[in-house]
């Protein structure tokens, strides 16, 4: 009796582990193919293009080694460049600077808690709900100097008034920042409200009980307190535009001439356009570059203070 209950517990243990390791195992079987794809088709073609910007391809890849060619040109000989840079540092400089201005205007409005919070609340995040194809081509029709805004108060009768961003290449950059601002506004806005609402109400009310204004309250204690909101907000906007591409396309094109290029814009030309694969492989890894500049940072504070507050 004693063997055979003694087997039966050996049974019933193995039976366990074997479940254990099965429950282990699954979750991991689940994911193996999400992970697999993202290794290869993220992380793989990272790589890759960061090899082919060392090649001379054109057209199609060429493996052929040729060190740091690619970069020489696009910083010594292409202009264009240049010129896209110049726009992705005006327009992120401006498309930061409003988003977060309006956005916490915004935030600071709807936590007075007002009749209607709920309608204002839908009225600032519908645009956050769509894509940057859409909300450029909707700025396109609007800046339309023959269909949009232009042609409206022309039609009110004020004949002498323009409205020609789209058209006039040293301010068409500035279209683009206004398509920005609006999609993005949103976002921010969604930001800072919960980050109003996270912060002590008990510290607000000893500074209201010691006779501070409500504008020392907001700029003394409030603000100084969203800090990290701040940080989150300036690196999530300056990621959306250093990859702006959808909504420079729907909007410009690039254009006039190229006088709305970005870096994203200038490789795809240069890449699928223009079949230099490598030149635009090049600006790709630039990009790459200065994203990972700004996400490592963030990352670092993260854990960081992850950490602290353990």
């Amino acid at each position: 009796m004693g063997k055979e209950t003694s087997k039966a517990n050996d049974k019933k243990l193995r039976n366990i582990k074997f479940r254990n390791r099965l429950g282990n195992l699954i979750p991991k079987i689940m994911i193996a193919p999400t992970f697999t794809v993202s290794l290869v088709c993220v992380y793989g073609f990272i790589l890759w293009t960061i090899w082919i910007s060392f090649t001379s391809s054109k057209i199609l890849p060429k493996y052929d080694f040729v060190g740091f060619e690619q970069y020489n040109i696009l910083f010594t000989q292409e202009p264009r460049w240049w010129v896209a840079s110049l726009n992705l540092f005006i327009f992120s400089g401006l498309f930061i600077a409003i988003c977060i201005a309006l956005g916490l205007t915004l935030a600071i409005f709807i936590d007075q808690r007002l009749r209607g919070e709920g309608v204002f609340r839908t009225i600032y995040l519908y645009p956050m709900a769509l894509s940057f194809i859409v909300t450029g081509t909707a700025w396109r029709w609007i800046m339309n100097p023959s269909l949009g805004l232009e042609r409206l108060v022309q039609q009110l009768g004020f004949s002498d008034f323009t409205f020609r961003l789209l058209v006039e290449s040293n301010v068409a950059i500035y279209a683009v920042v206004i398509a920005a601002v609006w999609q993005s506004t949103g976002f921010m806005f969604a930001l800072f409200i919960a980050g109003l609402r996270g912060i002590d109400n008990s510290i607000i009310k000893a500074a209201q009980i010691d006779g501070a204004s409500l504008k020392k309250i907001y700029l003394r204690i409030i603000i100084p307190s969203l800090r990290p909101v701040f940080l989150s907000a300036v690196i999530i906007l300056l990621h959306l535009s250093i990859k702006c591409f959808d909504l420079v396309m729907a909007l410009t094109s690039g254009g006039p001439g190229y006088s709305t290029d970005m870096p994203a814009t200038f490789m795809y030309a240069f890449a699928f356009n223009r079949g230099r694969l490598a030149f635009g492989a090049a600006s790709a890894v630039i990009m790459f570059i200065t994203v990972m500049a700004i996400i490592i940072p963030y990352l670092y504070t993260e854990l960081k203070g992850t950490r602290n507050a353990r």
